[in-house]
C-alpha cells in the first residue's frame, strides 16, 4: 500500500521533457481523487516551467492504468446512498473531465507511454495525449459496460481518435484488444516492442522539441478546434451523465461485482457465464 505522505505522480525533468509518472501500482494506477489532484498539479507545474517542453505520461507497474478507482468508487456511492452531505459522496469520475480536458487543451505536446494494460478511463488519458506510444503487448478496453456503466467522460477524447465501427463494437461490447489493433484504429499512434518502447519514445519527444513553443500550442490549438461546444462543456455534460451511471443501481452492482470477483446480476445463467 501507498501512505498518505507518499507521492502517487512523480515528476523528473531533463532535456526539455517533464516527465510525469502514475506510480500507484498497488491499484494498477487507478484514477483515485487523490492521484488525479497530483497530476493536475504536475502538469500545471510543468505548463509553468519554460524549460519544459513536452510532458510525457508514464506509469510504474505492469499496468499503465486500470481506470476509475472502484474502491473509491464503491465508497462514495455508498456515502451518497446515506444522505451524505454534498461533495461527500463524489465519485472520482466526476473529477476526470478535469484531468481529461488539461491534458487535451494543454499549450505543450503531450505524450503518454504505454507500457501495460489500460482500461476505461485509462483510455481517456491515452487519447486526450497529442501522441501515443505503447507495448504491441498492451492490452485495452472499454470495460464501463460490463460494470454497468457509460463510457460518457472518455468518449469526449476517445472517439475522435477512433474510426467509428471499431468505436461501435469495442464500446459497446468491452473486449480486449491489443496494441497492434490500438494503432489500426487510431487510438495509439504507434505500437513497438516492449524493448523499444522508451527509444521510440525518446525519439518523438527529440522531435517534438525541435518545434517553436509558440508555434506548437499554436499548431495544437488547430488540431483541437471544435464545431460546436468545447471540449470542457462538453466533459461536463458527459461528467454529469456518468455520475449518473456510477450511483444507479445497475452501477452500483456493476461495481460490486467487479469488486467480489463474480458476474453482476444481469449475467445470464449458462455455460457463458463461467
Amino acid at each position: 500500500m501507498t501512505s498518505e505522505g507518499e507521492s502517487l505522480v512523480r515528476v523528473e525533468t531533463g532535456q526539455g521533457v517533464a516527465t510525469l509518472t502514475l506510480d500507484s501500482p498497488h491499484n494498477r494506477n487507478a484514477l483515485s481523487s487523490r492521484l488525479m489532484t497530483e497530476l493536475l498539479a504536475a502538469l500545471a507545474a510543468a505548463e509553468g516551467d519554460e524549460s519544459v517542453r513536452v510532458v510525457v505520461i508514464s506509469h510504474t507497474g505492469p499496468v499503465f492504468c486500470s481506470g476509475a478507482d472502484l474502491k473509491e468508487t464503491a465508497e462514495a456511492t455508498a456515502r451518497a446512498a446515506e444522505g451524505a452531505p454534498a461533495g461527500g459522496g463524489r465519485v472520482p469520475v466526476s473529477m476526470l473531465g478535469d484531468v481529461l480536458a488539461a491534458i487535451w487543451e494543454y499549450p505543450k505536446p503531450v505524450v503518454a507511454r504505454v507500457g501495460g494494460p489500460a482500461r476505461a478511463g485509462g483510455l481517456g488519458l491515452v487519447a486526450a495525449a497529442d501522441i501515443a506510444i505503447c507495448a504491441e503487448e498492451a492490452t485495452f478496453a472499454f470495460s464501463e459496460v460490463r460494470l454497468g456503466v457509460v463510457p460518457a467522460v472518455i468518449s469526449a477524447t476517445v472517439l475522435p481518435r477512433l474510426t467509428p465501427r471499431a468505436a461501435a463494437e469495442l464500446l459497446l461490447t468491452g473486449d480486449t484488444f491489443d496494441g497492434r489493433r490500438a494503432e489500426r484504429i487510431g487510438l495509439v499512434t504507434q505500437a513497438t516492442t516492449a524493448e523499444t518502447l522508451d527509444e521510440t519514445v525518446a525519439a518523438y519527444c527529440g522531435a517534438l522539441v525541435l518545434g517553436g513553443p509558440e508555434a506548437l500550442a499554436g499548431t495544437k490549438g488547430i488540431l483541437h478546434r471544435r464545431a460546436t461546444a468545447t471540449v470542457r462543456e462538453e466533459l461536463a455534460e458527459l461528467s454529469a451523465l456518468s455520475v449518473g451511471y456510477f450511483q444507479s443501481a445497475e452501477g452500483r452492482e456493476g461495481v460490486r461485482a467487479f469488486r467480489e470477483k463474480r458476474h453482476p446480476s444481469w449475467v445470464p445463467e449458462g455455460p457463458g457465464r463461467g
